[in-house]
């Protein structure tokens, strides 16, 4: 049975980053050896740049980022240089500040298509998680837009009814970019933790 759903207020994100880092360290040393944890942007980037480095080494070797699997919720299909380039932010905000040897990192192939993007990153996560047809992260972090989407998967949109894929492609996003990928509702129904990460009064009403 599935745990019951916890909500934690904070004043701030000045007393959210915190908390949320080491949130993050203490699943990756609960894991016991390989932590899987999806990553989505947006303000979540900041946060764990600033907070996360040192959460990570104040747990110490259990929670070691050598032993972390990082993979991205969604990516907006644009150059990784782009600033609206999830994977990119991190390479550049968090992936460097982590402490000892880097995590293992998946990310989507810049140049492709929206739907051959989606194949290549659903083969990268079939390989590392072999023998699961949806992958079982140990921990997903998500945000929440203010209409109420969380990856790239938007209230009404037909992808909210894929059952069988990891990763969908889709070229009509309400918000722009239109090209993305994401991770679908079966993966993160899947996850062991699923953490929901909002900011700002716009997001209020949707979470109530």
């Amino acid at each position: 049975m599935a745990a019951a759903p916890r909500v934690a207020v904070f004043p701030s994100p000045r007393e959210l980053g915190p908390a949320l880092a080491r949130f993050v360290a203490e699943r990756a040393a609960a894991a016991g050896g390989r932590f899987s944890l999806g990553l989505s942007g947006g303000s979540l980037v900041e946060l764990l740049a600033r907070y996360l480095p040192e959460a990570a080494a104040a747990a110490g070797a259990a929670a070691a980022p050598a032993r972390w699997l990082v993979a991205f919720c969604d990516e907006r299909l644009v150059p990784p240089e782009h600033p609206e380039s999830t994977a990119g932010a991190y390479r550049a905000q968090l992936l460097p500040r982590l402490p000892g040897p880097p995590p293992r990192v998946l990310a989507p192939v810049p140049g492709l298509a929206p739907d051959a993007a989606a194949r290549e990153y659903a083969e990268q996560l079939r390989q590392a998680f072999p023998g699961e047809a949806i992958p079982v992260f140990d921990l997903l972090l998500l945000g929440v837009g203010p209409d109420g989407h969380t990856c790239s998967l938007f209230p009404g949109h037909p992808l909210l009814q894929e059952e069988e894929q990891a990763v969908a492609a889709l070229t009509d996003s309400p918000k722009p970019p239109p090209a993305r990928i994401t991770l679908t509702l079966p993966v993160l129904s899947a996850a062991r933790a699923v953490a929901f990460v909002a900011t700002g009064e716009g997001k209020a009403a949707v979470l109530k």
